[in-house]
């Protein structure tokens, strides 16, 4: 089954992006120079307006980055030295450093093996069994929407709730998913968008946003966001950050906001030939689900009542690090997110975390392969990837 031609399949190809949009974008910037408004302008209050609008809440505020959009939501919600968090370790560092740049600390949960995200189960039992210090200390849920889909955001709001703590959605892989009808960013008390050029929708830069529907948060994160700064220019009520979204980020984010319906699309159209192609080549079987399986690969769960975003096309395979080397001599780009759960890092050591505490979230961690996904990724290119992968595992 081997193609006769070696082709170069990139993980990602922003410049495929970049060569359908390069004209709208050079308008765009055009635009802002000749403003010559460039923080806090007329794009950035557009991008906010049509991005709340979209994700079905009444506030977005523009940031500098999605790290900065967490750490200015738990500022909000009174996160401080000494107090702690709850999140998973399977997620990108910055869901957990933000929280260690305000001196508080991570308490790791273990994931769901199906959807990689917050185990609602794993959550009660973790409250329960908190002390009565350890409980006052606790301040806010961090619900992380991994690979392009929700965390089970009902079953997790309604344990929050009977212990009194807020929801921050880490909706940084999740523009546009959607659980039980209802908009990623919608779902908690803050939801904290990334626009890391990467993603879905991708600026130029780093660049992020925050969502809520609460007026008295949404004030806050204004004046956080401009170094305290509330209502007179030069009089600060608070001490906040220089985190906001400068012109040129939101004007290209702009243009491409208007196609992000169109990619979304394109990505479900790949994962869904994805999903296809790996099973006529015999290498899943979905009559087995995670862990009894019988074949080497295990497709993305699509959780019942939730839209799936695919910002990644992520597999469970054996051999996963052996499959990589091949798939790059072979011209095929691959990514391991992530190959260390958080409560393993070294520079969390302090926090108390060892092996064998998340056993999901480090079992995924040598499992899971990102393979090449975006709208531009031809249906030859997917066919390339998925031979490399049957060669590779019927050499055993």
């Amino acid at each position: 089954m081997k193609p006769r031609t070696r082709m170069q399949v990139p993980q990602i190809d922003l410049k495929a992006q970049y060569a359908g949009l390069k004209e709208e974008i050079q308008v765009a910037l055009e635009r802002v120079c000749e403003s010559q408004r460039f923080i806090l302008g007329p794009e950035g209050e557009a991008l906010e307006r049509e991005l709340a609008a979209y994700c079905g809440v009444e506030y977005a505020l523009g940031c500098a980055s999605g790290s900065d959009a967490l750490l200015l939501s738990l500022v909000t919600l009174g996160v401080g030295p000494g107090d702690e968090v709850v999140t998973v370790p399977f997620t990108f560092f910055s869901t957990a450093g933000s929280v260690a740049r305000l001196g508080a600390r991570v308490s790791f949960v273990d994931i769901e093996p199906g959807t990689f995200t917050l185990d609602p189960q794993c959550l009660e039992s973790h409250l329960e069994n908190l002390g009565g210090e350890q409980r006052r200390r606790t301040r806010a849920i961090i619900p992380v929407h991994l690979y392009g889909q929700t965390a089970d955001m009902a079953a997790i709001a309604e344990v929050a709730g009977r212990f009194g703590l807020p929801l921050v959605e880490d909706a940084a892989q999740a523009l546009g998913a959607e659980y039980r009808r209802q908009r990623a960013g919608s779902l908690g008390r803050t939801a904290c968008f990334s626009f890391y050029p990467s993603k879905n929708l991708g600026a130029y830069g780093d660049a992020g946003l925050v969502a809520t529907n609460d007026s008295e948060v949404a004030d806050r994160l204004r004046a956080l966001r401009q170094h305290g700064c509330t209502h007179e220019r030069y009089k600060h009520d608070m001490v906040g950050w220089n985190s906001r979204l400068d012109e040129m980020q939101a004007a290209v984010l702009r243009v491409k906001f208007k196609h992000l319906d169109e990619w979304t699309a394109a990505r479900q159209q790949c994962a869904d030939r994805y999903d296809q192609l790996l099973r006529t080549a015999g290498l899943t079987d979905d009559r087995k689900s995670y862990p009894e399986r019988t074949h080497p690969v295990t497709l993305p769960h699509r959780a019942p009542g939730r839209r799936h975003v695919f910002h990644q096309y992520v597999i469970r395979c054996e051999r996963r690090d052996a499959l990589r080397r091949f798939l790059a001599e072979e011209g095929v780009g691959t990514a391991v997110y992530y190959p260390v759960p958080l409560h393993l890092q070294e520079c969390f050591a302090s926090w108390g975390g060892r092996a064998g505490d998340c056993p999901e979230a480090e079992r995924a961690a040598t499992e899971v392969l990102a393979l090449p996904l975006y709208p531009e990724l031809t249906a030859e290119m997917q066919q390339y990837v998925v031979s490399r992968m049957e060669e590779f595992y019927q050499r055993g």
